[in-house]
């Protein structure tokens, strides 16, 4: 596969998760947007979400690359790199995450709700 072709499975992949995402109680209009730590939350479960389909998507990209390198090392070393970086942004992402849900719980606590 060319690619083109892997650049388009991965647009489908996002294509066809991102609503199943998007869809999410965070994006919806309730009485509770008001409330600056919900507004937060929901930010972050968004932003979160969308990071990990693209982690996803890279991971997908990369197991491709290796499992069709064909013992090229140039091809191989490509798509090593390309799962070492997918799943370090992963990594990157879920610390993110838990640490602005921490952050939030003590602000939350400390300032009251």
């Amino acid at each position: 596969m060319t690619k083109r072709n892997i650049n388009l499975i991965v647009i489908l992949f996002v294509a066809i998760l991102s609503p199943i995402v998007l869809s999410s109680d965070a994006l919806a209009v309730s009485a509770n947007v008001t409330q600056v730590e919900n507004f937060i939350r929901s930010v972050i479960q968004v932003i979160a979400g969308l990071a990990g389909l693209i982690a996803t998507g890279f991971f997908v990209i990369g197991g491709f690359g290796y499992i069709t390198s064909s013992g090229n090392p140039e091809h191989l070393d490509r798509a090593k790199r390309t799962l070492l970086w997918s799943g370090i942004g992963l990594a990157i992402v879920i610390a993110a995450f838990v640490i602005s849900n921490i952050i939030v719980e003590i602000a939350t606590n400390s300032f009251g709700s």
